[in-house]
């Protein structure tokens, strides 16, 4: 099966994090037998450069960097047609099917490529492209509309799904598929031992934030919080536009680690007592799974797909979003009083990527089939 794979969100080297899920997952998928190549097409504005350097580590996705141009904010009649459009000039593609991540402008784009070439597709969709883009009444109906011609939606939460079905997709095109995580990455270790080796105290509760430093992550809830809760340590990794803001208001018992590599997220989750999630939105942060892999509790936002995850008290607490006080009560909890690391691990066995590339290997074999 020749497969195209078409997304903003695929890794360079200058953001080598971008689409890092999307990477993990092609690269299952040709170990599976898959013949893929990448298109990445950046929204560009024309003052800057689109130019990429892929990964070494994704050398054999052969992956193509497209400067594509966008109307910023108000672009919802035009960044997809605009889209489509640099698609089409440097098309010299002869796959068996395509997969386009990100629903607008992205997949959208795609399904016009698709009807017109008459290839199947099939579209993912992140989370925060789906909680975004179906409150612009221009944007949900081209979602909608695109994705009466796809072949599947895979949705990275049931929740996710429930959203698109809610807006006019149909629901037998939808197809919920949890991300996994990389096991020779994330898995248990020694408390001790990771923090001598990050330099961390041996003896104070640690609570664990890794994410972007956007509003709908919620990071300057979880600094505020932390000054109600001086008996516990925070560091926090991830960067962003409100990193300066959350640097000036952290305590002496706040650290902002900035952003670091997998192997590195991987000692900090080992090392910390509990993970923290204050978004406003999600999908299902991958970080949480990878927090269970490493046998470590979870403290998030009740919204999205994260409950679907955390189930129950063994793995975590769920919180009102933006409620400092419950939030509070549940890092105090949850950090001073962890529940067994081998029981978590005992949850975390599904969210591997074998297990996701069989279920996107099954739809894709599908939707060829369905093609010829």
């Amino acid at each position: 099966m020749k497969l195209l794979f078409i997304s903003n969100l695929f890794p360079d080297t200058s953001e080598p994090y971008r689409g890092l899920d999307n990477a993990c997952l092609l690269h299952h998928l040709r170990a599976k037998g898959c013949e893929i190549q990448v298109l990445s097409p950046r929204p560009t504005l024309p003052w800057r450069s689109g130019d990429r350097t892929m990964r070494p580590d994704d050398a054999p996705l052969s992956p193509r960097y497209l400067g594509v141009p966008y109307i910023p904010k108000l672009g919802g009649l035009a960044n997809h047609h605009l889209m489509a459009r640099a698609l089409r000039k440097t098309w010299d593609f002869s796959p068996d099917v395509i997969l386009a991540s990100w629903m607008f402008p992205d997949a959208c784009a795609v399904s016009q490529i698709a009807r017109e070439k008459g290839l199947p597709f099939a579209a993912i969709a992140q989370g925060s492209d789906v909680h975004g883009y179906l409150r612009s009444g221009l944007r949900r109906r081209a979602i909608v509309r695109s994705m009466e011609t796809a072949s599947a939606v895979i949705t990275r939460s049931a929740e996710l799904a429930r959203l698109l079905a809610d807006a006019g997709v149909s629901q037998a095109k939808l197809f919920p598929i949890y991300n996994g995580v990389d096991t020779a990455t994330f898995h248990p270790g020694d408390k001790r031992e990771a923090r001598i080796k990050l330099g961390i105290s041996p003896d104070r509760p640690l609570v664990l934030y890794v994410g972007n430093f956007y509003t709908v992550k919620n990071p300057l809830l979880l600094v505020k919080t932390m000054q109600s809760l001086p008996e516990l340590d925070l560091v926090m990794i991830g960067g962003g536009p409100l990193e300066n803001e959350a640097r000036v208001l952290a305590g002496e018992n706040v650290t902002l680690a900035g952003r670091r590599s997998a192997p590195e997220v991987a000692d900090y989750l080992q090392a910390a007592d509990v993970l923290c999630v204050p978004s406003w939105n999600e999908g299902v942060p991958n970080v949480i799974l990878e927090a269970l892999h490493c046998g470590r509790p979870v403290v998030a936002s009740r919204t999205g797909g994260i409950p679907e995850i955390i189930k129950n008290d063994m793995l975590g607490s769920l919180v009102t979003a933006g409620d400092e006080a419950e939030l509070v009560a549940a890092l105090r909890r949850t950090a001073l009083h962890p529940p067994p690391a081998a029981s978590i691990v005992a949850h975390s066995g599904p969210f591997v990527w074998p297990y996701a590339a069989d279920a996107y290997w099954e739809l894709l074999q599908n939707a060829v089939a369905f093609q010829r």
